[in-house]
């Protein structure tokens, strides 16, 4: 007799079965591929219609992971601080080109020897990164003026930053062109601008492929706010600062099509 899931349920392969096929042995290894099909029904045919999954309520309690969606917009910028429409065309058509540069030479870059002086952290060296790309002096927030007795040799890296080489940034995978970017975003959500970190938003921008992972979009938003943030406490347009802070937040905002971020035309 056929059972009630043969009955209901259509024949999507039909088999011929021979007349002992009801006694199968369902412990024994099938002797031929009409044994298989039918040992694959019976043992289907035996599982329940209906299963209900024993849950632990104590594991419902456990702190669950979120995700930063916040949308909020940039600081309107002061009359006279925010750049053109035309300014900022020409930035991302300037960028373009960078990256396509970067992409087309990565492999030429990273077969490159680097100096004996560049000891790049690790991946998940939070503090070795920020020493690596801003340079001691700064991420101790000491001073880099020196009396004539101890002069400071012309180019100390370690003490004013490596700056983001080519030979440095294309051997740079994706997570970790994320991970050192998402560092130094939240390094200067409570630190000023310094040229060493513009240098390096900038590369590492450059470097982040298209389309954007959730944590990208969240990271470079959280840098244009903080750009933008910034800008309203400048008191004069001549400030050296101005047109980097420009720039990033035009980079977010128009190249990566965060658009709600973007300055308009005054």
């Amino acid at each position: 007799m056929k059972s009630d899931v043969e009955e209901l349920m259509p024949r999507l392969l039909p088999v011929e079965f021979g007349a002992s096929s009801t006694d199968v042995d369902m412990k024994a290894a099938p002797r031929n591929p009409q044994e298989y099909l039918r040992q694959v029904q019976l043992e289907a045919s035996l599982c329940p219609e209906v299963v209900v999954a024993q849950i632990d309520p104590k594991k419902l309690n456990k702190k669950k992971q979120t995700v930063n969606a916040s949308v909020a917009e940039c600081h309107a910028a002061p009359v006279g601080f925010s750049p053109s429409l035309t300014w900022q065309q020409q930035q991302v058509g300037h960028f373009s080109d960078v990256r396509q540069n970067i992409a087309k030479n990565r492999k030429h870059w990273s077969s490159q020897n680097l100096d004996d002086n560049v000891q790049m952290p690790k991946i998940t060296d939070e503090e070795g990164w920020k020493r690596f790309c801003l340079g001691k002096n700064i991420y101790l927030g000491t001073s880099s003026c020196h009396t004539d007795a101890e002069p400071e040799p012309a180019l100390d890296y370690s003490k004013m930053g490596f700056p983001p080489f080519l030979s440095i940034v294309s051997r740079l995978s994706q997570s970790t062109v994320l991970m050192v970017l998402d560092i130094l975003i939240c390094w200067f959500e409570e630190q000023d601008f310094v040229p060493q970190l513009g240098r390096w938003l900038f590369a590492l921008l450059a470097c982040l492929e298209k389309p954007l992972l959730p944590e990208a979009h969240s990271s470079i938003r959280q840098l244009a706010r903080r750009c933008a943030q910034l800008r309203c406490t400048l008191e004069s347009q001549e400030d050296e600062k101005l047109p980097a802070l420009n720039l990033l937040i035009c980079l977010v905002a128009r190249y990566f099509e965060q658009n709600d971020l973007a300055d308009q035309p005054e």
